[in-house]
């Protein structure tokens, strides 16, 4: 490990620590919740478990299909009067809802304290398409079991947090086109003889409460226990003294953890679909209108593209097409 990734590393880690340290009030599992709580990492709070959201039962949807942007967008700073967008325009900010935890899609950067990644520089092209600028934003670092909350209560404008989009959530939320595509596998320790979900039948297995990652992990026939955790640093951690036997979420945010610690690597295929949506209220359908308008122009300038060479390089995979559903 270099000595910079060292350092990132444990600036994640002490930056998870500080954040549980304020969360010591526990919250009860709903009955039926699949999560099995966290032992305490050494020297880290015990941290709160909080199951994985739940709407009821899935209707049949297509979840990649969001609302059509409605003709061109509006003139940065000449945002409709009345529309979601005007009044964001009046607030003099677009608050946006993000991970500070997950290496190259948003996480606080230790050398300038500052939240980068893939998913901020997406939720900065949207503030710059409404004010000009991609500097009238609020950055407001949540938890996996935040997202919906965050969006449902109005503490957020949208979601940007590496968030999959499914037909349950589609029930809480409207989502925006999708505007990356991931898939779920499993990092475990280099001396591990697991080469998969399939072969963590009994064993434990860390994921972030409130992601669907948590329920995918309990779903699988091997029967994986899944372990729950407010932050995937704490999976970090978890893994690292031997507390869980693995970690198990979308390719992306795992590929992160490994390049950060070399004693961890990804095995396995892909074994869910993942395509990431911005969350943004049921009460705000103009919104996401807007929003896919703007990921539409990021898609035909190559600007979503650039975004994802930037963060990826390599490994960035093609830029997905847009799917409406009117």
């Amino acid at each position: 490990m270099t000595t910079y990734r060292a350092r990132a590393l444990g600036c994640l880690v002490l930056a998870a620590m500080i954040a549980l340290a304020g969360c010591s009030t526990a919250r009860t599992p709903s009955p039926g919740a699949s999560a099995f709580p966290a032992v305490r990492p050494l020297g880290v709070q015990d941290p709160a478990v909080i199951p994985s959201s739940s709407a009821g039962p899935a209707q049949t949807c297509d979840p990649r299909a969001s609302l059509r942007p409605a003709g061109s967008l509006p003139a940065p700073g000449q945002m409709p009067a009345g529309s979601t967008m005007a009044r964001i325009q009046q607030s003099g900010l677009l608050r946006v809802g993000v991970d500070q935890n997950t290496f190259l899609f948003g996480y606080r950067n230790p050398a300038t304290g500052q939240i980068e990644g893939f998913d901020i520089d997406v939720a900065r092209e949207i503030a710059k398409a409404i004010f000009g600028t991609p500097e009238r934003i609020r950055l407001i670092a949540i938890t996996s079991a935040q997202r919906i909350p965050y969006v449902q209560e109005n503490k957020v404008d949208l979601v940007a947090d590496t968030m999959t989009i499914n037909c349950a959530r589609l029930q809480l939320v409207n989502f925006s086109s999708v505007y990356y595509e991931a898939g779920q596998r499993v990092l475990v320790n280099k001396g591990s003889t697991a080469r998969g979900i399939d072969d963590l039948g009994g064993k434990k297995v860390c994921a972030a409460a409130g992601s669907t990652s948590i329920q995918n992990i309990a779903a699988r026939p091997s029967k994986p226990i899944p372990v729950s955790v407010l932050d995937w640093t704490d999976c970090v951690v978890l893994l690292q003294q031997g507390q869980v036997d693995a970690i198990s979420t979308d390719d992306t945010i795992l590929a992160g953890m490994a390049e950060q610690d070399p004693n961890l690597q990804l095995v396995g295929p892909k074994f869910t679909e993942e395509p990431y949506g911005m969350a943004i209220s049921k009460d705000s359908p103009d919104l996401v209108r807007f929003v896919n308008g703007v990921l539409e122009r990021m898609r035909r300038d190559g600007t979503l593209r650039a975004i994802n060479e930037r963060w990826l390089k390599e490994n960035a995979p093609p830029v997905p097409s847009a799917a409406y559903q009117d």
